[in-house]
This record gives structure tokens, C-alpha cells and sequence, in this order.
């Protein structure tokens, strides 16, 4: 099939790579524009405008698909289906009606569970163990579309969010080209969500990242892992933001009062709720991410050091 891809971020080019290997024909890419990035700010391509550009594949990164000159440039590409990967606009009626076979979004939740921008990592939030990936074409909705695949995939004990995101856009590659191929040969048998079960995953905000270190340890895990790496959970240790960003297999440890730090030679410990948690990477204010225990042993913590819990004086970001 004549195929238009529509995609932005890293965790689309698993995707698109499939697909310009596959028999299809990508005769076009549809991404965001070039945005400001780095230090000094310069505009850069997407890494799916990168790829496509690399691949000798037309590309259009319009700011809107409402515009008529838009879409019939669309109309003019020819396509039969549109695959979709974190593409990060709304797609409007009109355009939804140029592909025959429509527009095929690979999303990364089981739907109805978590509609919305951060599926991947509100399942981790939610302290799931397991997630999977969706294949379904677009409508007006949400993430609304009648299902055309799907394929469980279980979440690891410490694999974070942008861990999990990876894998997944590895994962699903193979799972879209599969919906496209009987979209093609019309084995296709799409399937109406249950709307009755259905979850948001509302985009991530530094305000709700902030640890509450007196829940449960299993809680505050998930917690750390589904805020990481973006935008990563926070807290405060002698009123700067210190972020955590990936915990791992703790000991046989006595419970420490939540937030309390607790520095071994091969380990960062710190206090929960209930049982202590190991701390595997962290970024102290100002300074990139590092192993827990090498900032500890360079930190020189009191012995009564701790982190601030914000649910003892309701402190917010």
C-alpha cells in the first residue's frame, strides 16, 4: 500500500523503519516542525523528519492540518493508510477522510486503558505489571477507534517509563506492520472498544512529581519509575530540588523514617511508608543524573539526613 506516515519522536523511528523495509511505499512523512533544542537553541528536525530526509522520503511539517492547501497536498500524495506514531497533533475530519483505509495510530497502552498523551507512563504510575500496545484507526475521539491489534507486554519490577516507552516502540513496530498488511489483503477485523472501561493518562507536570516518601514503598517506586525520565519525580534535601530517577533490588533492612537517607558503600537507602527503598540514579540540583551511592559517598550527608516529604507541611511545587 501507499502509505503516509505521521510521527515525531524517537519512539516513532522503530516504526518507520519497519515500514520503509517492508513492501509498502512511504510516499510521504507527515511530522512537527523543526523546533528549538540544545543550548544554544537552534532550530533541528524531528528525529522522524531526520529519517525520513536520510531515506529520500517527501516530508510536510505543517502547523495545522485544518489548512485546505494542507490537505490537498495530502490528497495528492495518494495514500491508502496512514500509519501514526506519537505524530502530537489532532488530526481534523477532513484529512481523516483522505486515506481509504484510514488513519492507523500504534499507541502505547491496551485500550481503553489510558486514552490520552502519557499512556506508557501512567500504567507504571498506576503500579501496573503489565501494559501492551494498541493498533486502531482514528476518529473524532480520543483513542476512541475500533482496535485492528493488539499484544500485551509486562512491566518490569524497576523498568521506568522511558524504559518501558522504548521497548515498547521496538515491540510495536512488527504489531503495526501486521495490521497494515491485513488492512491490505482484507483479513482486517476491527473490533469497538468497551468505552465503559475506559482511563485518561493526562500528560505528566513536575507539580504532581513531587515524592510523598511516607507511602508505601511499592506506591513511591511506581511513583519514581513513572515520572522518569521526564519530568522526573522531585524532592527536597535542605531545600534543594534533588530528582530520583530509577530505584533497584533493596536488602534485608530495618524500616527507616520516611525520607531518611541511610548512605552504604554500595547503596543509597532511603526510608518509606513502610519497607526502605535502594535509590539507583538521582540528579542533584543543577548537576546530571549519577549513580545514588557515588553522590552519596561525595555529599557528605549528616547522620540524620533526610528528604522532604511535602505531605508533612502540604508544600507543592
Amino acid at each position: 500500500m501507499r502509505l503516509l506516515f505521521a510521527g515525531t519522536p524517537e519512539v516513532a523511528l522503530p516504526s518507520l523503519r519497519t515500514l520503509l523495509d517492508s513492501h509498502h511505499e512511504v510516499v510521504g512523512v507527515l511530522t512537527r516542525a523543526d523546533a528549538p533544542s540544545g543550548r544554544g537553541r537552534k532550530l533541528r528536525p524531528s528525529p522522524v523528519k531526520a529519517l525520513a530526509l536520510e531515506a529520500g522520503v517527501p516530508v510536510l511539517t505543517p502547523h495545522s492540518l485544518r489548512d485546505e492547501a494542507v490537505q490537498q497536498q495530502l490528497r495528492e500524495l495518494a495514500p491508502e493508510a496512514a500509519p501514526v506514531v506519537a505524530y502530537g497533533a489532532m488530526v481534523p475530519p477532513g484529512a481523516l477522510e483522505i486515506p481509504r483505509h484510514g488513519w492507523v495510530n500504534l499507541h502505547f497502552s491496551l485500550l481503553p486503558r489510558w486514552r490520552g498523551a502519557a499512556p506508557a507512563q501512567r500504567a507504571v504510575l498506576a503500579g501496573q505489571r503489565e501494559t501492551g500496545l494498541s493498533v486502531f484507526r482514528l476518529e473524532k475521539g480520543l483513542d476512541t477507534g475500533d482496535l485492528l491489534a493488539t499484544a500485551p507486554t509486562a512491566i518490569g519490577e524497576f523498568e521506568t517509563s522511558g524504559e518501558l516507552l522504548e521497548r515498547m516502540a521496538q515491540e510495536g513496530a512488527p504489531v503495526l506492520l501486521r495490521a497494515l498488511d491485513a488492512l491490505e489483503d482484507g483479513t482486517a477485523v476491527p473490533v469497538p472498544q468497551d468505552h465503559s472501561l475506559a482511563t485518561h493518562a493526562a500528560k505528566l507536570t513536575p507539580a504532581e512529581a513531587q515524592i510523598d516518601w511516607t507511602l508505601p514503598a511499592e506506591q513511591v517506586s511506581a511513583h519514581i519509575r513513572g515520572m522518569s525520565p521526564q519530568p522526573g519525580a522531585w524532592t527536597l534535601l535542605d531545600g534543594a530540588r534533588t530528582k530520583i530517577l530509577g530505584v533497584e533490588a533493596a536488602p534485608e533492612h530495618a524500616p527507616l523514617p520516611p525520607g531518611r537517607l541511610e548512605a552504604g558503600r554500595r547503596q543509597l537507602l532511603v526510608g518509606t511508608g513502610t519497607e526502605v527503598l535502594a535509590l539507583a540514579t538521582l540528579a542533584p540540583a543543577g548537576k546530571r543524573a549519577m549513580r545514588a551511592a557515588d553522590w552519596a559517598r561525595g555529599a557528605g550527608l549528616a547522620p540524620d539526613a533526610a528528604f522532604h516529604t511535602a505531605s508533612q507541611d502540604g508544600e507543592t511545587a
